[in-house]
């Protein structure tokens, strides 16, 4: 499995899978972005035309998404709400805030997810995803995930560490992770005030405890 990335140009050659790929920027957005293609995937930044199909997939996994992804949800209640969204990303990858990527897939052009990178401090990079119900079980978040990764190590990113954040209840992103190099790491304490702790006003259900998986940069890693 192997990934081309386009940075900086608005075409680019990249060999990738024992293939040439050449794919150049989108006319409809004003800026060089990069393009990252795998085996059975095409992950690239969203553009207005996805507007329906980001928001549907969204819209339908609500339940599944509430407590991983809450600030998208919350971001996007409607479909009038989600062209904002797309281009609020768009400036992210303007100023290198935030890198999120559609995946689709290259054989039917199908839409079946979303996968982010946002750097931190100290040289890390969070990545979180999350693909509809009917793609899961079939190798793509791996796939995906792969990409990400040789995107985050790369400039312009130059990420030393990234992290996957994931559910103690969810084995299916913990093996993710781990078949993608990823080492369980405890993290960082937080204390919490006590009148945040006993707080009765938190409604929230008790959530299963959030595990950190990391990965350093390694030689051949990009």
């Amino acid at each position: 499995m192997g990934a081309s990335l386009v940075p900086k140009s608005r075409s680019a050659t990249l060999p990738v899978s024992g293939k040439v790929v050449v794919r150049p920027a989108a006319a409809t957005l004003s800026f060089p972005f990069p393009v990252l293609e795998t085996t059975r995937l095409l992950l690239r930044p969203y553009e207005p035309a996805d507007t329906e199909a980001f928001y549907s997939l969204l819209h339908r996994s609500r339940e599944r998404l509430r407590y991983s992804f809450p600030d998208r949800l919350r971001a996007v209640p409607t479909l009038a709400a989600a062209p904002a969204q797309l281009a609020a990303f768009a400036d992210d990858w303007r100023t290198g805030r935030f890198y999120v990527l559609g995946i689709w897939l290259h054989e039917t052009g199908a839409y079946i997810g979303d996968i982010c990178l946002m750097p931190q401090r100290g040289s890390q990079a969070e990545i979180g995803y999350y693909l509809a119900a009917e793609a899961e079980g079939h190798g793509y978040a791996r796939e995906a995930l792969a990409a990400v990764c040789q995107f985050g190590f790369a400039p312009p990113v130059r990420a030393e560490r990234l992290l996957i954040r994931c559910f103690a209840d969810n084995p299916r992103a913990q093996a993710v992770a781990r078949a993608l190099g990823f080492l369980p790491q405890e993290p960082p304490a937080t204390e919490l005030p006590a009148w945040l702790r006993l707080s009765f006003w938190d409604s929230q259900p008790p959530q299963p405890p959030i595990l950190h998986f990391v990965r350093t940069v390694a030689a051949g890693d990009y």
